[in-house]
């Protein structure tokens, strides 16, 4: 009704009115373009089409809040979700910290053990190189007292067979005899 009501003081305030001839003539092309818009405005409100539009709008409206407010619920979601993943990786880098000082201190206890077996076993091995050094010097200091032995027998033997006589061999012989002889009773 209101549509109707500011359409009809369009027309009766309009310029048309000062033009000449006749107004409400089929003939004065302002006239037919003022009937086919009132037409146009009948027919709007006959199929309620500002109602429909009204109602269309507001559904978009009902759709778009509620996309919002899905949206606003996904980012709440994803915000917890990004906070649980960051808890999740402060947990595992913490994690992975104690593992690597673990992995540090065990180390270092493996080399500290590393170091003193290595100077037990150094020491072990000093030992046995210094009892086989004094076995071979034993071992040659005996080898040279045999030689030296056997040498002064065979130079004595030499000496002593050059030297002596038949008789004064049987001396010797005799006087070796009688000597056993005198230990054995």
């Amino acid at each position: 009704m209101r549509i109707l009501a500011t359409l009809f003081a369009a027309v009766v305030a309009s310029p048309a009115f000062a033009a000449s001839g006749p107004f409400f003539s089929l003939k004065n092309t302002d006239f037919v373009v003022l009937l086919g818009f009132i037409l146009f405005v009948l027919v709007l409100m006959k199929f309620k089409v500002p109602g429909m539009i009204g109602k269309m709008l507001d559904q978009r409206a009902d759709g778009i809040k509620s996309e919002l407010d899905e949206a606003r619920a996904l980012r709440d979601e994803a915000q917890s979700i990004l906070a649980s993943y960051e808890r999740k990786q402060k947990e595992v880098q913490d994690q992975a910290d104690r593992i690597i000082a673990t992995a540090r201190s065990d180390a270092q206890a493996v080399a500290e053990q590393a170091k003193k077996d290595l100077e037990v076993s150094l020491a072990r091995r000093l030992a046995a190189a210094q009892e086989q050094i004094a076995s071979a010097q034993s071992s040659a200091e005996r080898d040279v007292r045999d030689s030296a032995v056997a040498v002064a027998i065979s130079v004595a033997r030499d000496i002593i067979a050059k030297q002596m006589t038949a008789a004064d061999g049987n001396k010797l012989i005799d006087a070796a005899i009688a000597d056993v002889e005198a230990k054995l009773h």
